[in-house]
């Protein structure tokens, strides 16, 4: 299943009955991917950003498989401020600061490597030499497989894989960013300040590097497609948004699928790995019906053409 179950109400609005009910089927179904962060969920009041790794770690521990489930999480946008919910005093990307982050972050999963880690946002304030060099130092101590970079602006992402290139370090070979069906308005402000988003130059990019892998976050925007309690950003607010809606819920009702499970079918057609966050067994179930969903290449240029 190319999707990944994202987890960041895991241990707090989804207490820990549920998050095992849901990490049992998820895993059941042929799940593996688990995306995490050491800041899950900090912005909420009294959290601290332990959470969602505490929640998981308590469950690969309960459960004993964690060489079935490929862990994902990240280092650089926790608070060093106690109570802080905002990214005004985030960790960075220092090497110490990266060091200490994987430390934490093996500690409350209980494991002693992380499948994919990533540098959560930019930190420009450090060379990128450093940061390299020091996901780089956790390859060699085995304590990370492979590196990501999530947030991270296309030219920057070039020239650290080329930093990483020069100096033989490992590369980043993922990345995340925020992408779905809909497509936002050009020069739009995202509310949330440490988003970025998908744009052409970045899929150009990854149609370039077939080393990279992209991994997609809000991509069912919150339950806005189906839900009329969760209204459309308003950076999707033009014409187009209208027409590709239109189209969405056509194949949607020519395939007997929801709306989503259409929008992750249409992601992964493209080798894009989802990340759908749930809550309930009910959203997890519709996300898995998505992973069957295929698209032929005349429904594909429908949904492509409407814009």
């Amino acid at each position: 299943m190319n999707i990944a179950l994202g987890t960041i109400p895991f241990g707090t609005t989804v207490d820990l009955r549920d998050t095992f009910a849901i990490l049992d089927r998820f895993h059941e179904a042929g799940g593996t991917m688990l995306d995490t962060a050491n800041n899950y969920p900090f912005w909420v009041e009294g959290r601290t950003g332990d959470e969602s790794e505490l929640a998981i770690g308590a469950w690969l521990a309960a459960r004993g498989n964690r060489d079935e489930v490929f862990i994902s999480t990240k280092a650089g946008a926790r608070p060093t401020v106690p109570g802080d919910t905002t990214l005004d005093s985030a960790e960075g990307l220092s090497a110490p600061a990266v060091a200490k982050a994987a430390e934490g972050s093996l500690r409350r999963l209980g494991t002693d490597y992380i499948d994919v880690y990533w540098s959560h946002i930019e930190d420009r304030s450090v060379p990128l030499e450093e940061t390299l060099g020091a996901f780089d130092e956790l390859a060699r101590q085995g304590r990370i497989r492979s590196a990501g970079a999530s947030n991270i602006a296309a030219w920057r992402l070039e020239r650290a894989r080329n930093v990483s290139a020069a100096h033989n370090w490992m590369p980043y070979t993922y990345l995340q960013l925020r992408h779905t069906y809909l497509r936002p308005r050009p020069l739009a402000r995202l509310a949330e300040s440490g988003h970025r988003l998908v744009s052409d130059e970045i899929l150009d990019y990854l149609a370039a590097e077939p080393d990279l892998t992209l991994w997609a976050y809000n991509t069912l925007m919150f339950g806005a497609y189906t839900r009329a309690d969760r209204p459309i950003s308003e950076i999707y607010d033009h014409p187009g948004t209208t027409r590709r809606l239109a189209v969405l819920h056509e194949v949607a009702k020519e395939l007997g699928a929801t709306p989503n499970q259409v929008v992750l079918a249409w992601l992964m057609g493209d080798g894009i790995v989802p990340i759908v966050g749930v809550s309930t067994l009910v959203q997890l179930e519709e996300a898995i019906g998505a992973a069957d969903l295929k698209l032929d290449a005349e429904l594909r240029a429908r949904m492509d053409a409407a814009s």
